[in-house]
């Protein structure tokens, strides 16, 4: 028995006998005892459970309320975005402290945001365009730089992008992907770990 082991049995000692006298006092039947104090011993597993994975049940209604709302699970920094209707994944990010709905889409070489965004997080377009092919075909876009670009916690500074000189989809590339430790799909949910 360790030093700290010694003090723990005297006190588990000293409620186990003060538990069973207050028992013996009431002089209840046997069975009526073993009743309550079954009854007392669920009530506090059940304490213990609900303190032993009271993280676990955070991530659990987190899921499910991303299951309800679709809205992405952020755990440990890991980033868990589950599909939309539309079989894409969307998440809200931010660019300079300006959020901003993006697809999240691997097909994508650079994270390209609109002018809109590009406008109102201060993003200064830098040399000349450059005509990129894209799912709907060829776009002009400029080179630029954010400051700093969020997706949840995970966090880039100096990140380069490209600013769209039309109106269009905020989409997260593969610039951004390749830095982080890891990321897939794991069933409808794609998994983002920074």
């Amino acid at each position: 028995m360790n030093d700290d082991a010694a003090p723990r049995a005297v006190y588990l000692l000293i409620i186990i006998v003060m538990i069973a006298s207050s028992l013996a006092a009431r002089r209840l039947p046997l069975r009526e005892t073993a009743k309550m104090a079954l009854a007392w011993v669920a009530i506090f597993g059940v304490v213990f459970a609900l303190f032993v994975f009271r993280d676990d049940f955070s991530t659990l209604g987190a899921r499910l309320r991303a299951e309800v709302t679709g809205a992405p699970v952020e755990c440990a920094g890991t980033l868990r975005i589950p599909r939309s209707e539309d079989g894409h994944y969307w998440v809200e990010a931010s660019v300079n402290g300006e959020r901003g709905r993006f697809l999240v889409d691997s097909g994508a070489t650079i994270t390209t945001i609109s002018p809109q965004l590009a406008r109102s997080a201060g993003i200064a377009r830098s040399g000349p365009g450059s005509m990129v092919e894209t799912a709907n075909g060829a776009a002009m876009v400029d080179q630029a730089t954010a400051d700093r670009f969020a997706l949840g916690s995970i966090e880039r500074t100096d990140f380069p992008v490209n600013v769209s000189r039309s109106d269009g989809v905020n989409v997260v590339g593969m610039n951004f992907l390749t830095r982080l430790s890891g990321w897939g799909v794991e069933g409808t949910t794609l998994v983002l770990r920074p």
